[in-house]
């Protein structure tokens, strides 16, 4: 039987930024990639480091851990999933589905060799989560949910298909904790793995949405990304370099709960559509660093707060903000009709207001 899933997370906690001389390639059949942060975290307890009985624990975990094969006319591509309830429920990346969103068709491939079409039930594009739903839920065992906060130093092992190939196994630690972790979303948006798991555990194209679990087999988190070393033209690309990147199964679980819920996962607005300045263009028109407003939604928040088009949001709540992420970061700690202080720049003017998120 499946267990319970932890409540929806009310706040996520503020990560301090360092640059990093990395890049990161999103771990599904397709893969991508973009320049990362990672984050400065404070010093933990380190585990006695010590294998895990991977024979007994693969045979375990398994018959849950499946591949997801995406088809969208002439394109195809595949990566991991694990179910998350006996229902039938699997949880995976988004820029897993995403391919096979519009049109597309997805097909569940199970450790028995049995196929089994799913349907996609709701995605959490800015965090990199979905769900799907196979529809015979007899042969979908669920995995275990780890309860225990994980520490640095602790085995674990990864599941899933690198490379299409099914039913791989590998092991390794936790290498980090509270990495913060960005990775390119639909529409040209970043999706942001707050909190992330780094382990050296090996990782590649496919892994995404596969199962990180610890000793007794039970999910801490969930494979989605890899860093690498950038080529000459600063791109990410290739294989496994030891450091891999899962989201924490707290939050992933608390995600897949509404989705499966709701088939969505609400994060409070702010009602406009906003675009970073470079600095190229923020010397040519004389505009501080910011967001720059491209529109405001009628009656959204944004609107109800005096926001414009043609506005530059510089702060919310005293954080300078240059990205949509940081955006994205600040409503997932918050509900819907919290108020937020957003600083502004008008017509060579600054200007505060309230916002109500909606």
């Amino acid at each position: 039987m499946s267990q319970p899933l932890p409540d929806r997370p009310v706040r996520l906690t503020t990560k301090i930024l360092v640059a990093a001389g990395v890049a990161i390639a999103l771990i599904a059949g397709v893969a991508g990639g973009l320049l990362v942060h990672l984050t400065r975290t404070q010093a933990v307890p380190a585990a006695p480091v010590g294998g895990c009985d991977t024979v007994s624990l693969a045979d375990k975990v398994l018959p849950s851990v499946v591949t997801i094969n995406v088809v969208n006319g002439s394109s195809a591509s595949n990566g991991s999933g694990a179910f998350i309830r006996d229902s039938g429920y699997i949880v995976t990346n988004d820029h897993v589905v995403s391919p096979g969103v519009n049109g597309g068709t997805f097909t569940v491939l199970m450790s028995s060799g049995e196929t089994e079409p799913a349907t996609l039930i709701g995605r959490a594009t800015l965090l990199d989560l979905a769900v799907l739903r196979i529809e015979h839920p007899e042969k979908a065992p669920a995995i275990g949910i780890a309860t225990e906060p994980v520490v640095v130093g602790q085995p674990v092992v990864a599941l899933g298909s690198p490379l299409g190939l099914s039913g791989s196994v590998t092991s390794g630690i936790v290498s980090a904790l509270g990495r913060e972790i960005r990775v390119p979303a639909d529409e040209g948006k970043t999706a942001l793995i707050d909190g992330a798991i780094q382990t050296d555990a090996s990782i590649n194209p496919g892994n995404s949405g596969g199962a990180l679990v610890d000793c007794q087999g039970r999910l801490v988190g969930i494979n989605t990304a890899i860093a690498t070393v950038p080529n000459a033209a600063g791109e990410a690309g290739g294989g496994s370099v030891g450091i891999g990147f899962a989201i924490p199964v707290d939050l992933a679980a608390a995600v897949t709960d509404e989705l499966i819920a709701t088939g969505k996962f609400a994060i409070p607005t702010f009602g406009w559509s906003v675009a970073p300045i470079s600095p190229q263009i923020a010397a040519e028109f004389n505009l501080p660093a910011g967001l720059f407003v491209r529109s405001v939604a009628p009656e959204g928040a944004a609107a109800l707060a005096g926001i414009e088009p043609g506005d530059v949001v510089t702060k919310v709540n005293g954080q300078a903000v240059a990205d949509d992420v940081a955006l994205t970061r600040i409503a997932l700690g918050r509900e819907i009709g919290d108020q937020v202080q957003v600083d502004y720049h008008r017509n060579g003017q600054d200007f505060q207001t309230q916002l109500a998120l909606k």
